[in-house]
């Protein structure tokens, strides 16, 4: 993506500086001929004589100075050179024959069709959600999974409309379970709170809030609180409040994405849609695998029956979710045929080198990272 961004901006940068040339010759020619209608203007004023036939000659060769045809030319080809190769590389980079790559997979379709109608639900969709888990004959996830959605998509609509009643309820009667995640979203919807009520200019009403509401955290959070506290100070001036970034819009966007994560914890369901990962994931993996389909022409039969992808896909660490082990002599990842041994030293290996180097379990070897003489005998399954 990073080669077709610098792509795309190369061209935008090969237009604008093509206008602007041409903007630049445009205003040369429009300046001559506005000065020579003015000269035949004055001319007319002072009841003097003016050869039309000269003075239009004199333009027409002024006009040939300028070379405007000359003058943008270059940065023309320039631009359409530029243009002429984009869609050549979009077209390398976004094969539109992504068939090639597929594989026939056993798909659990009552997974699936829970996945999407979560995603929808997840947006606040739930009318396209119930519709699509109704066709999908799915009418019983349907009504669990729109009631616990429903009810995070209510608190978070009432937070953009600075309304903290909804989300206080709901995390004074999950506090039980928010402590043990070691989350202080109480703390944090309570200070939001608190300096709501201190933009409204009444100290008063914060110094109560906070007496009733911030001090019981004052034991394990004692610099927040008192940063707050110091707040009260400054009623009716806060913008010159000294800790000016906890009066930031920003902050209530935080807190609501920190209290949708910690509900998706609560119900068991990741933060993010599993349905925008797997995508995301797809589409990063996607042109590896093309470009192997590429090499691998007329072998397809051999690539529907692997059961392991032929070659490495490189996946940002947003998409890892599970340890994987790569055997440092063979060099390939472990699987559940091949699983990772931890050995007597210490050091872990691949069961297949384990078997060769001990040629089949029938003498000891040493271990590659250190001198130690191992049996494999006493080699263990090490599980992630």
């Amino acid at each position: 993506m990073e080669m077709i961004k610098d792509a795309f901006d190369h061209v935008t940068k090969k237009q604008k500086l093509s206008c602007s040339k041409t903007q630049e010759v445009l205003d040369l020619i429009d300046q001559e001929i506005k000065q020579m209608l003015q000269k035949i203007q004055s001319s007319n004023e002072c009841e003097s004589q003016v050869d039309l036939k000269s003075t239009i000659a004199e333009l027409k060769n002024k006009l040939k100075d300028i070379a405007p045809l000359s003058q943008t030319e270059s940065t023309q080809k320039e631009l359409n050179l530029a243009l002429s190769k984009y869609p050549k590389l979009l077209e390398k980079t976004f094969n539109p024959d992504i068939a090639k790559a597929y594989r026939n997979v056993e798909f659990d379709a009552h997974t699936v069709n829970e996945i999407i109608g979560s995603h929808f639900y997840r947006q606040g969709l739930f009318e396209l959600g119930d519709c699509f888990l109704s066709e999908a004959e799915e009418p019983e996830s349907a009504a669990a999974m729109k009631s616990q959605f429903q009810e995070m998509f209510q608190i978070v609509e009432a937070m953009k409309c600075q309304n903290l009643e909804p989300a206080l309820k709901w995390a004074i009667a999950n506090s039980d379970k928010l402590k043990p995640n070691g989350s202080d979203l109480l703390l944090k919807l309570h200070s939001l709170q608190f300096v709501g009520i201190l933009q409204k200019g009444d100290r008063d009403g914060a110094l109560h809030y906070a007496r009733t509401y911030l001090a019981p955290f004052a034991s394990d959070h004692m610099a927040e609180i008192q940063k707050l506290m110091v707040c009260l100070l400054w009623t009716g001036k806060l913008d010159n409040l000294p800790y000016s970034h906890l009066l930031s819009k920003s902050n209530w966007d935080k807190v609501a994405g920190e209290l949708t994560r910690q509900f998706c914890n609560i119900l068991g369901q990741s933060y993010e849609s599993p349905l925008s990962m797997t995508i995301a994931a797809g589409v990063q993996g996607l042109p590896p695998l093309l470009k192997f389909m590429n090499v691998m022409v007329g072998k397809r039969n051999e690539w529907q029956t692997m059961k392991q992808l032929p070659v490495p896909v490189e996946l940002d660490r947003e998409f890892q979710f599970h340890s994987i082990f790569v055997c440092p002599v063979s060099k390939e990842q472990a699987t559940d045929e091949n699983p990772p041994m931890f050995m007597s030293c210490g050091h872990v290996l691949c069961k297949q080198s384990i078997t060769k180097m001990s040629k089949n379990g029938t003498k000891t070897f040493k271990c590659p990272y250190c001198p130690s003489d191992i049996d494999s005998a006493q080699c263990r399954q090490l599980h992630f």
